[in-house]
């Protein structure tokens, strides 16, 4: 059974940072593009950002270029994202999702539960 668990999620103040991780299992973690999605209140899913099998490219949206870190150890069966500079648009309940930039998004991706993150003063 697939089974991806998010952690790390929290209350932060604007400018802050946080640490999100996924623990994967139930699957070959180490051959499968993983992703981070995340999901506004109201809103639909949007793609954050992407890993390659290896970890040897790494891709984002515009949105956190810049201020958002993805990574993996693919002997730990874990990803992680590490947010900085957040701000207030950046909260969201935050997922681990197997796939690339358009295949997580789809009903054939496997989520995690998710971890919520909320930016505010």
């Amino acid at each position: 059974e697939v089974q991806l668990v998010e952690s790390g999620g929290g209350l932060v103040q604007p400018g802050g940072s946080l640490r999100l991780s996924c623990a994967a299992s139930g699957f070959r973690f180490s051959s499968t593009e993983m992703s981070w999605v995340r999901q506004a209140p109201g809103k639909g899913l949007e793609w954050v950002s992407g890993i390659t099998i290896g970890g040897t490219y790494t891709y984002y949206a515009d949105s956190v270029k810049g201020r958002f870190v993805i990574s993996r150890d693919n002997a730990k069966n874990t990803l992680a994202l590490q947010m900085n500079s957040l701000k207030t648009e950046d909260s969201a309940i935050y997922f681990c999702a197997t796939g690339n930039r358009w295949t997580s998004l789809s009903s054939a991706s496997y989520r995690g539960q998710g971890t919520q993150v909320i930016v505010s003063s």
